[in-house]
């Protein structure tokens, strides 16, 4: 199977040098790269540019960069991943495991967030066990699926915040997810930034009104 990798971006000039270096070897191994600039203002868009990697410019929104990604894309999976998100050694491997047997269209990974916050290792372990019950995978797990299953739900939900948890759903009535054990490594950054319990409380509480069914666009302005 062939594999795209699909990388929204907003401002990430930061994170870009440590994404591009992780992702040069991906291409090298026959992956297909596309980097979504959501416009950026702080020359993320030109450093990708320089990269050789396939670089589009599309609407801001994750669910909309990465609809754009896979529009494009020539794979046979679609892995979506975030920017600050690292994939474990032998990915592809893992993937290729997952699906192979066709009872499993679509999958994740495991996540461990990184920070100095010892909490974080909790919320890796509470994620990952919540989404092993749920069959709900989030953004971080970097989610991946074969191109006929995401055609069949229509790709990410055109909405500002849970896209992941609607595509999540969508696809649920296709398998259950392939949940794979190794770890896929995401900055702790957010966690960090705003307090480690207050953003626990936060996701809880939105997570509870999305599906209590308030709109995801009023949500989006809790979580900014």
């Amino acid at each position: 199977m062939k594999l795209s990798v699909i990388v929204p971006i907003l401002n990430e000039a930061q994170q870009m040098p440590h994404l591009l270096a992780d992702l040069q070897p991906l291409q090298r191994q026959g992956w297909e790269v596309i980097v979504v600039d959501g416009g950026s203002a702080d020359g993320s868009y030109a450093i990708a540019q320089a990269s050789g990697f396939t670089v589009l410019q599309s609407a801001q929104g994750r669910a909309r960069q990465m609809n754009a990604g896979a529009g494009v894309a020539n794979g046979d999976v679609l892995l979506f991943l975030h920017a600050d998100t690292r994939l474990p050694q032998g990915a592809a491997a893992l993937i290729d495991q997952a699906l192979r047997s066709r009872t499993r269209c679509w999958g994740r990974f495991d996540v461990c967030i990184s920070g100095q916050a010892w909490m974080l290792r909790v919320v890796s372990s509470c994620m990952n066990w919540r989404s092993r019950l749920t069959g709900i995978a989030t953004g971080d797990q970097a989610i991946f699926v074969l191109r006929s299953a995401f055609e069949a739900v229509q790709g990410f939900p055109d909405q500002p915040i849970m896209e992941d948890i609607e595509i999540s759903k969508r696809l649920g009535r296709l398998s259950r997810p392939a949940c794979i054990g190794h770890c896929v490594t995401t900055s702790g950054r957010r966690w960090e930034t705003r307090g480690v319990w207050r953003m626990i409380l936060l996701m809880w509480r939105l997570r509870w009104q999305y599906w209590r069914g308030v709109p995801a666009h009023q949500l989006a302005r809790l979580y900014q």
